[in-house]
């Protein structure tokens, strides 16, 4: 650490190694300048959280970085999931250990700045050569989920994931279904994602939804399969004309327009039979990925980090992706988790050093080439910087639309008010979970965004 007294031991070791190259006839004034590098360099603790890709890409970051900075070394301490880091965090802050840098789940990032546990970078982002070019991050969205209402900066975030559909090509193929793209032509529409999904789901006697003596309890194939939680739930709000987050910063999943997108969702399982229940999945004991794999299902709507596992390269089938059906227009949720210097940090100007290395190129760019991240930083969208990670066999082949054309226009972000952590908890995960389980959505969610919206703006008072 920085500054620290060497202890009785280290003390000996230098001394030794002073008078060993002394006698060897090495030049003691260098030895004597060299000597205080072994107590300034400055430790900085990181954490997060992930599996082993995450944890060979921070473990490759942190090589290079140091490579290029003498003075600092970095500690990772790695969780394996993102609720139990966050836990952990919540504890270490009130404990006074909390790490110097670290990962921040989105929905939390707003709530920690409140509070003061966040480090303001504004003026570092500002007075960057790199980092402070105006079209160096995708904007606006970059600005809209990072800087607060005065335009401050206490993060940035590590890239952008968002959800899309994935196919199985020929099962679509067999049906006579054209799949879904990117392109503002080749999105569904609401009418035709029902109307395909209806072709694509079979019952074990090879009947369809809307045929007569088809089986809803038996069905061998189903068509689609949309998790009902917040990022697919609001991706369909705001295709729908709704907020998932208001302007003032409230819930906004209580609007008339937010409650007829999840009725359809809703209506994808109870009402058209093209989407298996929660249960069904459990009771097949199989991933969204092992039953496109294995033909069970024909559509998945999942994460853009999905692609690092459920890629051409992986799987058995032909697999494709595609835009979400829009009901009123395009739109899919933008987020992605934070890095942040924690303002109790001991090293402001060497914790920094490492945030801004994790938002250049290098960092951004390994975790893109192997489909668990989509790139924040405008030089990778360029038709050079596709090169740098697109790769063949993880990423289809219409997968760069995805970025260059279809985020860019239709990519929503949405900035998470203060408090929402509790207000999830409490009561906007349980009407989710009401939801799936079959619950009108005027009865699952009205109620609970309305206490979901005082305990935020109880936060906002603070």
């Amino acid at each position: 650490m920085l500054g620290k007294k060497l202890s009785r031991r280290e003390f000996l070791k230098i001394s030794s190694a002073a008078a060993a190259l002394a006698a060897s006839g090495a030049n003691i004034n260098s030895i004597l300048r060299a000597a205080p590098l072994l107590q300034d360099k400055v430790n900085i603790v990181f954490g997060g959280w992930g599996a082993t890709a995450e944890d060979n890409g921070v473990q490759a970051a942190i090589k290079v970085f140091q490579e290029e900075n003498a003075n600092i070394s970095v500690e990772w301490q790695i969780t394996p999931s993102a609720a139990d880091y966050m836990q952990q965090l919540l504890t270490n802050f009130a404990a006074g250990t909390a790490p110097d840098t670290s990962f921040i789940v989105a929905d939390a990032y707003e709530t920690l700045r409140v509070n003061g546990q966040l480090m303001d970078i504004t003026d570092r982002i500002k007075n960057d050569e790199l980092l402070g070019k105006a079209d160096y991050f995708i904007q606006p969205q970059e600005s809209a989920r990072c800087a607060d209402s005065e335009g401050h900066w206490h993060g940035i975030g590590s890239c952008w994931v968002s959800p899309h559909i994935y196919y199985n090509a020929d099962i679509l193929a067999e049906a006579g279904v054209t799949p879904p793209g990117f392109k503002d032509d080749e999105i569904w529409d609401w009418d035709t994602f029902v109307a395909n999904a209806k072709k694509l789901t079979v019952d074990a006697n090879g009947k369809h939804p809307d045929e007569e003596g088809f089986d809803p309890e038996n069905i061998q194939r189903w068509a689609i399969d949309w998790p009902l939680w917040w990022i697919p739930i609001a991706s369909a709000v705001h295709s729908n004309g709704g907020e998932f987050i208001t302007a003032d910063g409230k819930i906004g999943l209580d609007s008339p327009e937010a409650l007829e997108a999840m009725q359809r969702l809703s209506d994808l399982i109870y009402v058209h039979h093209v989407a298996p229940r929660s249960a069904a999945l459990s009771d097949l004991g199989m991933t969204n990925t092992q039953m496109i794999d294995s033909g069970r299902l024909a559509m998945g709507v999942d994460g853009s980090w999905a692609l690092s596992w459920m890629n051409p390269s992986l799987l058995k089938v032909k697999m494709g992706t595609g835009a979400l059906p829009k009901m009123k227009k395009p739109a899919a949720i933008m987020q992605a988790h934070f890095h942040s210097v924690i303002s109790s940090t001991q090293h402001p100007e060497e914790a920094w050093q490492w945030v801004r290395f994790l938002a250049t190129p290098f960092y951004q760019t390994q975790f893109c080439k192997i489909g668990l991240w989509l790139p924040s930083q405008t030089a990778l969208t360029t038709e050079d910087g596709l090169k740098t990670w697109i790769t063949e066999g993880v990423h289809p082949a219409n997968y760069s639309q995805f970025v260059t054309d279809y985020l860019p226009k239709y990519g929503v972000a949405p900035r998470i008010p203060s408090g929402y952590i509790e207000a999830d908890a409490n009561f906007i995960t349980p009407a989710f979970q009401a939801l799936a389980a079959g619950t009108p959505a005027a009865e699952a969610m009205t109620e609970a965004v309305k206490q979901a919206n005082d305990v935020i703006a109880a936060a906002q008072k603070k």
